[in-house]
């Protein structure tokens, strides 16, 4: 028996065509396409050729299935197109050792998968399973797409039973095929059963992860995108990272590293993504640092794709929270790079807080006059005008620069920025107490720059929105609020303006009745500390009276 014909091979591409634009003829087109595959002469046996030694036949049993299946399909495909009937006749098709019955059967999964939104059946894993082990790569390509699409999002009962009943072998095996369609299918899937734990358990069990770093050096970018967007589900467990990152063996890491360097963004940021889970211990991050993997950061952050900018500065981030990395990020070129991001990404939240965030982290005694130093200090202060700043990034911003103005270098340079605007916008966001966070924070700051002529002269401008907020922290019902409120009341009343102002609203009327109220706090303190004191004393002279039983 011969293999199929150029003929027969048209017909079955044409028709995989045509299920793909769901043609109204689609029964049609399968019976038509079945029946001439059965009845071509290139699957009968030729005399001519007896001498090979072993070519598949098509059996008299599967002549009849396909008479069967082609019947079904005329009938009852719209009833029932995973149901019972159909099972029996895919089975014998998938199982076929002739190519062409088994795109048949191929061509009808690839067709429920995209075009009914239904589970595939556990008693249809069996045939399924047949069609990706083919050595057929039409079938090949088909069954992988098939498994794809049953395993999108929402599909989590395909995904536990395909994972239950061993289905991550075979695809392992088609991720090592040298077609790139087929390779990029099968990642395809492993990637959408890596939302499962549980798979991801089976997997790692299975021995994917050396197949899917290896694949990141694949030359087809896709199949990088999907491999790399793999191991960053499973890196997401940190149970997985000891087998991810064998001692001695950073293969894992080194490929990932190289990958930001990647023309491809989406690769370039998804590598990003599965350092950043990666990057959970010390250790871990002293590598990536060692591996220089900054420089490529740093260009990372000034891409015109978003996902890249927003991967790259979540990383940074993470690196920034270890204190043994912060002396070498807190780099001229590193620092250069934030205060340009600030400036140019100014109303986006995760760039601007995550920005925020490192710097605070970096903000250690030896680091602070580099901040200073560089364009940060005004990028976070220009990033306070937005009015699309959201209260998160309001207060991570308002806390970075709290924690800078501690040190009189970094006052100064604030001073230096400060303008009409920005100090509006510090005192209404002081103003704001019922966002606790940035209110305190903004005030924090106005605290530290006072004494300073030129902010003394902007302040006085909004003499009467500083004593409202003065009078909302000094009746708060938390004491560094309060403490705050002291403090700059204090500071304010140097000045002879201010001075007169307090006079004229009866702030020090309002001190007063914090201190009496501070002073019976204090006198209950000390009622409660006496009581307990003598409660502890009588008990003590009890445990010690001699026992009248001696």
């Amino acid at each position: 028996m011969g293999q199929l014909c150029g003929r027969c091979i048209q017909l079955l591409r044409d028709f995989v065509a045509f299920v793909q634009r769901m043609s109204s003829n689609l029964v049609q087109g399968i019976k038509e396409c079945l029946s001439l595959i059965s009845k071509c002469s290139c699957l009968k046996q030729n005399s001519s050729k007896a001498k090979q030694l072993y070519k598949p036949i098509l059996q008299p049993h599967e002549r009849v299935t396909a008479q069967e299946f082609l019947q079904h399909i005329e009938t009852g495909f719209e009833m029932s197109p995973l149901g019972k009937d159909p099972l029996e006749a895919l089975r014998t098709l998938a199982f076929s050792e002739n190519p062409g019955l088994q795109q048949s059967a191929a061509l009808y999964y690839l067709h429920m998968s995209q075009h009914i939104n239904v589970p595939l059946p556990v008693e249809h894993l069996e045939p399924f399973y047949a069609l990706l082990r083919s050595t057929d790569l039409e079938v090949q390509q088909m069954s992988s797409l098939s498994l794809v699409n049953f395993l999108l999002e929402g599909n989590k009962s395909n995904r536990e039973a395909i994972g239950a009943a061993r289905g991550v072998t075979p695809l392992l095996s088609l991720a090592n095929s040298y077609d790139p369609r087929v390779q990029q299918n099968a990642v395809g899937a492993i990637l959408n059963l890596t939302q499962s734990e549980k798979i991801q358990d089976v997997l790692c069990k299975e021995g994917a992860l050396p197949v899917l770093t290896l694949l990141l050096e694949s030359p087809d970018s896709e199949v990088q995108y999907y491999s790399c967007a793999t191991l960053s589900n499973v890196a997401a467990n940190v149970q997985h990272h000891e087998a991810m990152l064998r001692p001695g063996n950073r293969f894992l890491l080194r490929t990932l590293i190289c990958l930001l360097s990647s023309s491809v963004d989406k690769v370039s940021s998804q590598a990003c993504v599965c350092l950043r889970n990666l990057a959970t211990s010390a250790d871990i991050q002293a590598e990536m640092v060692a591996e220089d993997i900054l420089p490529k950061l740093c260009s990372l952050l000034t891409s015109g794709s978003e996902d890249v900018r927003h991967a790259s500065i979540a990383l940074l981030w993470i690196l920034s929270q270890h204190p043994h990395n912060q002396d070498t990020l807190a780099c001229v070129n590193l620092l250069q790079s934030l205060g340009m991001l600030l400036s140019a990404h100014k109303t986006d939240p995760v760039i601007v807080g995550h920005t925020a965030c490192i710097i605070k982290n970096l903000s250690l005694s030896k680091n602070r006059q580099r901040i200073i130093e560089s364009p940060c200090v005004e990028g976070l202060l220009q990033t306070m005008l937005s009015t699309n700043t959201q209260e998160d990034c309001l207060h991570y911003v308002t806390s970075c620069l709290a924690e800078l103005a501690k040190q009189e270098g970094a006052t100064l340079c604030m001073v230096q920025w400060m303008d009409e605007p920005l100090t509006k916008c510090l005192v209404r966001l002081a103003g704001q107490v019922e966002h606790t966070e940035p209110s305190f924070q903004a005030a924090s700051i106005i605290q530290h720059m006072i004494g300073h002529e030129k902010m003394m002269l902007l302040l006085k401008s909004h003499t009467r929105e500083i004593q409202a907020y003065l009078k909302n922290f000094l009746t708060h019902q938390e004491i560094r609020f309060q403490q705050l409120g002291i403090s700059t009341f204090c500071r304010l009343r140097e000045d002879p303006e201010f001075s007169l102002a307090f006079r004229k609203s009866q702030m020090a009327k309002l001190l007063e009745q914090v201190r009496q109220q501070t002073e019976e706090t204090q006198e209950l303190l000390r009622a409660a500390i006496c009581h307990e004191d003598s409660s502890y004393l009588s008990c003590m002279a009890y445990e010690n009276l001699p026992d009248p039983r001696a």
